[in-house]
């Protein structure tokens, strides 16, 4: 038992949690908060940013970088405003990361006075925004609190969860016990039953496909013991490249699975819900499905499925694949097969140039274990279908989301996760924008991460719609901008313009083990070919 402020029972709670680094920005509702941060800098670090957003995307960065869980500190009002863009990213992703809001004072809450940074309803709002929300009322509250909302994130379907704490409470002394703090993940039990109706859809499968998402990022090992074990090709969504390597000869990306879908008598969903072949491709009266999903009201949402099994993903697996080894005879190797398969799909996404050859350059440059950001840019778009990696948590994109601007942003938290790691972000001249101050963040906190900022002075895909979809009705997407070059010199970052492969390439590997940022700015025109083709796939039948 220990007497203690309300901001220090906060962040012995976080670090009684295991985190080492928060992400923030200080001000007055949360000063007590940030006291205490001083008080326990030996124990956990703060890296603050110049704009909430920017706090919100690093810590999701932390997250998708090494499967750690997160937190970002932010101002009530129009702080926790501020970063809903990103806690709807980190909604979106299933990112295990708390947003530990401030809040006025509990007295004058909900009486509209008009206090500095009063908002009605921001738990409300929170609420809306993750899986799981609560207020501490008191110093003593803290650590069961914070226990509880970790315990939140590692158990079910792991979605962020919110913690608000007042300022008076920040400010308030009281004795805070942290006897019996304990985080615990609650799963759901597999059903035996369920498993037995998994492995005989298994078993009478001609033609499987499997598809992974981010919900599998942590069961690499096991995915590949089953594809390899039933020789089903495994199509992976965009976050979950990485979970069974690209050079797998098993291993592609969703819109390939277009070409095997009307043969496919068995659709296996491992963490993930499906949706491009169940939604958009047809399905006959034959096709079985077999979800595996930690989320129960996942399972159906896509198309009914003929077995469900509601657990872990990694756990779900193991239980298959130690039932496999004795029930289901590992079928012969499809590699030769699947060989012509890829070089096939190698032909249908040759059109996909010049992006193709700008990621063949980074990939070729990026080592084995280094992290790409996508954004929402042609060179991102592109990178979706053609990038390859052969490690999770390697290929970071914000899913269906879709956020502009999140890539550099997001790109920082990775750095400061994974520092010994080369970061390459990739971004358009708008969505930079959007974050250029986590510059000074990058600056000052030595954050190496190499930006590749494609310029066409341009919101370069709405104007190709503009263009081609609605009688050059063009409007609205035209962009001045600074001078790239002088404006990250301007903030201490290094920068350089390229304009041939040969500079791009000289330029990453002079960047690569920098402690500043480095933003090497590609000038680019408008008349890349669109890479949203496989949007529009047939159905088939």
């Amino acid at each position: 038992m220990k007497n203690l402020t309300g901001g220090q029972a906060v962040v012995r709670s976080l670090i009684n949690s295991g985190v080492k680094q928060l992400y923030g920005l200080p001000g007055v509702q949360n000063d007590w908060l940030y006291n205490a941060l001083y008080d326990y800098q030996d124990e956990i670090k703060v890296i603050h940013t110049r704009h909430e957003q920017g706090a919100g995307y690093m810590a999701l960065g932390h997250y998708l970088a090494t499967g750690e869980r997160s937190v970002y500190n932010i101002v009530p009002g129009p702080g926790f405003l501020n970063s809903c863009g990103a806690l709807s990213t980190i909604w979106g992703l299933n990112a295990k990361t708390m947003c530990l809001v401030g809040q006025i004072p509990q007295k004058v809450q909900g009486k509209g006075y008009g206090v500095l940074h009063e908002i009605p309803d921001q738990m409300g709002i929170l609420k809306s925004l993750t899986k799981w929300a609560q207020k501490i009322d008191s110093p003593s509250n803290a650590p069961g609190v914070i226990a509880e909302a970790f315990s939140q994130l590692e158990s079910g379907r792991p979605r962020p969860v919110g913690v608000e704490v007042s300022m008076d409470v920040l400010s308030s002394s009281g004795d805070v016990d942290f006897d019996g703090f304990k985080i615990e993940s609650r799963m759901p039990l597999i059903s035996e039953e369920n498993l037995d109706n998994a492995i005989e859809l298994i078993k009478s499968a001609k033609n499987p496909l499997v598809f992974v998402a981010g919900g599998a990022m942590h069961a690499s090992k096991e995915v590949l013991a089953f594809v390899e074990h039933i020789q089903a090709p495994v199509f992976a969504y965009r976050t979950g490249k990485g979970i069974v390597p690209s050079s797998h000869y098993l291993s592609y990306p969703v819109p390939a699975a277009h070409m095997l879908w009307k043969d496919c008598d068995l659709c296996i969903a491992i963490g993930s819900h499906a949706r491009m072949p169940l939604m958009k491709w047809g399905k006959g009266n034959d096709l079985k499905f077999l979800s595996i999903n930690v989320d129960a009201d996942a399972h159906d949402r896509m198309h009914k499925s003929t077995v469900k099994i509601t657990a872990d993903s990694k756990q779900a697996l193991e239980a298959i694949n130690s039932r496999m080894l004795s029930e289901v005879d590992r079928r012969d190797s499809r590699e030769e097969e699947m060989k012509s398969f890829a070089k096939a799909w190698q032909e249908q996404t040759a059109y996909l140039e010049p992006q193709s050859t700008y990621l063949n350059l980074i990939r070729e440059e990026l080592p084995e274990d280094g992290i790409f950001v996508d954004e929402l840019t042609q060179v991102g778009f592109a990178s979706r279908i053609a990038w390859n990696t052969d490690l999770p948590r390697t290929y970071l994109c914000t899913g269906h989301m879709g956020t502009l601007g999140w890539g550099f942003q997001t790109a920082l938290g990775a750095k400061a996760a994974r520092p010994d790691a080369t970061v390459i972000s990739v971004a358009g001249d708008g969505g930079f924008m959007f974050g250029v101050q986590e510059l000074a963040t990058a600056v000052q906190h030595k954050l190496g991460v190499i930006v590749l900022l494609f310029n066409n002075n341009l919101f370069g895909n709405v104007r190709s719609m503009q263009e081609n979809l609605y009688d050059n009705r063009v409007i609205a997407t035209d962009l001045h901008n600074p001078d790239f070059v002088k404006m990250a010199h301007a903030f201490g970052a290094n920068s350089t313009r390229v304009n041939d492969m040969d500079g791009l390439r000289k330029a990453i590997r002079d960047a690569k083990g920098e402690t500043l940022p480095t933003v090497i700015e590609i000038p680019v025109g408008n008349d890349w070919p669109s890479t949203n083709r496989f949007k529009a796939l047939p159905k088939l039948r």
